[in-house]
């Protein structure tokens, strides 16, 4: 059975950083590329950031790029996402998901594992 499972989530203040954790089970990610998403209250959910399954090649939108990075440890079955500079506009619920079809998926429907989210609150 496969378990993605994000962590790292917290109350900080803008300017601050935070590092959210992925950590998968039941499958290796090595053969997949992974991606995060947030979700904002009321608020379509929506594309953060995406690694392909070495670690060579990674995306991001307008909205982050400069600001956060995503990096995979295919050893340790991980994927990392550094957050500096938060806005509070960066408040959501961030998801992890892996996607066995797409080497830089940046489309939900790309990804076939979903974590249950991690929670970032960003003060003003």
């Amino acid at each position: 059975q496969v378990h993605v499972v994000e962590s790292g989530g917290g109350l900080v203040q803008t300017g601050d950083s935070l590092r959210l954790v992925c950590a998968a089970s039941g499958l290796t990610i090595r053969s997949y590329a992974m991606g995060w998403f947030r979700q904002a209250p009321g608020k379509e959910r929506e594309f953060v950031a995406v690694i392909n399954w070495s670690g060579g090649s990674t995306y991001y939108p307008d909205s982050v790029k400069g600001r956060f990075t995503i990096s995979r440890d295919n050893a340790k079955n991980t994927v990392y996402l550094q957050m500096n500079s938060l806005k509070p506009e960066d408040t959501a619920v961030y998801y992890c998901a892996a996607s066995r079809n797409a080497a830089l998926a940046i489309k939900q429907l790309e990804y076939d594992y979903w974590g249950q989210g991690t929670q970032v609150t960003v003060s003003s």
